[in-house]
């Protein structure tokens, strides 16, 4: 059996994505055969190995959902602070992740998953994947504020220009966006620049997967040939 890294393993298995699997493993709460195991280390899948004493039983199927997260409820697993979290919106057999984080103020889709890869290509900014957004501002958009938007921002607390993007004015204070990046807040800071305020957000897309018809609280499991291009697009395959 072909060897992988401690890290890929534990992501194959739905544990967490890669990044978070390296900090479980720094924690030294991941062990190998009854050893604390280690960054790098490799493993083939028949060892005995366990997270926080649970043993792994190797990789599980797979399950993606698109859920519409309502307004007010927080992107987190375990936050003592947090009023309403994922999981209290959702009961499914199966534990579940978020790949790509929507604020606690906005709405709309949202990728769950207990597939690390998957999380680990969708959320990397390099991949550039789209994500579109339906958006309602303070005041009139103008055509130097869509110029702006497209053109990239340069977001001074960040320290960075975002990357240009595609954007339609379809209301007078409303506006399509897609963008293939995920900086923290990212439209709503770039909105603040140009001096407008965010009054609503909705994310309708992520990849090829749309929010459709689903309404807040709502999911669906997505299956057959939608899965099947999901992980085409995030240059993952299906095993």
């Amino acid at each position: 059996m072909e060897q992988v890294r401690l890290n890929k393993y534990l992501a194959k298995c739905g544990v967490c994505s890669r990044r978070e699997a390296d900090k479980l493993i720094e924690q030294g709460v991941v062990t190998v055969d009854g050893h604390v195991g280690l960054t790098g280390q490799t493993v083939r899948g028949t060892e005995e190995i366990r997270v926080r004493g649970k043993l792994l039983e190797g990789r599980e199927e797979r399950h993606v959902l698109a859920f519409y997260k309502p307004m007010g409820v927080t992107c987190t697993e375990k936050d003592p602070h947090a009023e309403k979290k994922i999981n209290d919106m959702i009961s499914y057999p199966v534990r579940l992740t978020y790949a790509g984080r929507l604020d606690k103020d906005s709405e709309g889709l949202l990728l769950l998953t207990n597939d690390g890869d998957l999380i680990n290509a969708v959320m990397r900014g390099a991949n550039r994947h789209e994500k579109e957004y339906l958006v309602k501002v303070n005041k009139e958009i103008t055509d130097v504020f869509l110029q702006k938007m497209t053109n990239g921002i340069y977001l001074r607390d960040l320290d960075t220009t975002t990357r240009e993007c595609e954007i339609q004015k379809i209301g007078k204070f409303t506006f399509q966006i897609i963008l293939t990046q995920g900086l923290n807040r990212q439209i709503r800071r770039m909105c603040q620049a140009c001096g407008y305020q965010v009054k609503s957000l909705k994310r309708v897309r992520v990849m090829n997967i749309s929010l459709g018809n689903l309404r807040p609280g709502e999911y669906r499991e997505v299956v057959g040939e939608e899965l099947e291009q999901l992980y085409a697009d995030a240059g993952r395959k299906m095993i």
